[in-house]
This record gives C-alpha cells, sequence and structure tokens, in this order.
C-alpha cells in the first residue's frame, strides 16, 4: 500500500506543479520594463482552454526600467490581426498588486482575473495583455494563444 500512496503523491504533486508552470508567451512590445514569468492559472497546456463562465487568475512578474505614478491595464482579443478590447474586472495596476509609485530597477507581481463570460463565443484567439505606465508607455504586453470553449 505504501507504494501506491508515494506514486499518489508524487503524481498529484506533479499536476499542481503543471497547473503553475510559467506560459510561453510573445514579448508584444515592453518597453518599460521587462517580463520575468507570465501565469494563468488553470492553464496546465497551451494554447489555454478558457471554459465559459469561469474566471482565470494572471499573474505577472516584471522589472521596471522607469519611475511611473501609476499604471492602467488593457486587455484585448486578437482575432485576423484585429485588436478588440476586452473588459477586465480592475484595470489599475496599483490594485493590482503593484506598490505604487512604480520605482525604477524594481520587480513587481501584477495579480489580476480574466472572466470568460458565458455567452462569448467559442472560439480560438489570441489574448493580449498590457500594462501601460503614466506616459502611456508599455511596462510589458505578453500574448499567449487561448481556445475560449463551453
Amino acid at each position: 500500500m505504501v507504494p501506491f500512496a508515494l506514486a499518489l503523491l508524487l503524481a498529484l504533486g506533479a499536476a499542481a506543479t503543471a497547473l503553475a508552470e510559467p506560459l510561453r508567451f510573445v514579448d508584444c512590445g515592453s518597453v518599460d520594463g521587462s517580463i520575468q514569468e507570465v501565469n494563468v492559472s488553470p492553464c496546465p497546456t497551451q494554447p489555454c482552454l478558457l471554459h465559459k463562465g469561469t474566471s482565470y487568475s494572471i499573474n505577472v512578474t516584471f522589472a521596471s526600467k522607469i519611475e511611473s505614478q501609476g499604471s492602467k491595464a488593457r486587455v484585448y482579443g486578437e482575432m485576423l490581426h484585429v485588436d478588440i478590447p476586452f473588459p477586465i474586472p480592475e484595470p489599475d495596476g496599483c490594485k493590482s498588486g503593484i506598490q505604487c509609485p512604480i520605482q525604477k530597477g524594481h520587480s513587481y507581481s501584477y495579480l489580476n482575473k480574466l472572466p470568460v463570460k458565458s455567452e462569448y463565443p467559442s472560439i480560438k484567439l489570441i489574448v493580449k495583455w498590457e500594462l501601460v505606465d503614466d506616459q502611456e508607455q508599455m511596462l510589458f504586453c505578453w500574448k499567449i494563444p487561448v481556445q475560449i470553449t463551453s
């Protein structure tokens, strides 16, 4: 019985680690910051399967190259190279895990939610997430492929 329990614990540990794996992402123009890691949870494989009626946790670790009093997030669904604005509950970066004012050379963990509404169509697209500083320059910009599903 002990080998089975050990195997089960190892399998559960591997599954939990898979949920927290950093994503492969495309940097789409981070000018005033550099992305260290992007996590979407749960998203164990790519493209991320986003289930309608579910909310996903977003965690971006980045280093700032500038000072800024605040920051604002903008999220888009990119289809056929067209950016369609995607509302998020809290666009203010200072209310999303970032200690403001933002200081040059410091690392930050940006935390937010990505709600997937039931009325969204089932479709493959690219999620594009930007965080801009006071001068509308990008602290970070990343893209990942997703598939919205029922």
